[in-house]
């Protein structure tokens, strides 16, 4: 059974626009991030985890972790909760969901 969460892109930009404090966490490539990012997002590539996991250090922030469409996220999602994070959502569809919902100047690849 999984302990984390999961936040659709309406909830995501929901919680945005009212200005709740979360962190956005990108786990895509870097060449990924740079063709289309959500505004707001860090990049931290999933195959560095064990190294940026280290950098978190409050374990019940908010956290919503993405990719292009919910798969390495979902196993970010994992690895962090397996650490003691209480607070981790995978965002659904990641940013090619985003991108079709919530803002369309995102490119789609």
């Amino acid at each position: 059974m999984a302990n984390y969460g999961v936040i659709t892109v309406e909830e995501l930009k929901s919680k945005q626009d009212e200005g709740k404090k979360l962190r956005l966490i990108d786990v895509r490539e870097p060449s990924e991030h740079q063709a289309a990012k959500i505004a707001g997002s860090e990049l931290k590539p999933l195959g560095q985890i064990m190294n940026w996991a280290r950098e978190l250090t409050d374990k019940g922030e908010e956290i919503v972790l993405h990719c292009h469409h919910g798969m390495r996220s979902d196993r970010a999602c994992q690895f962090l909760a397996a650490q003691g994070f209480t607070n981790v959502k995978n965002l659904i569809g990641g940013i090619d969901e985003w991108s079709l919902k919530v803002d369309p100047s995102v490119p789609r690849y």
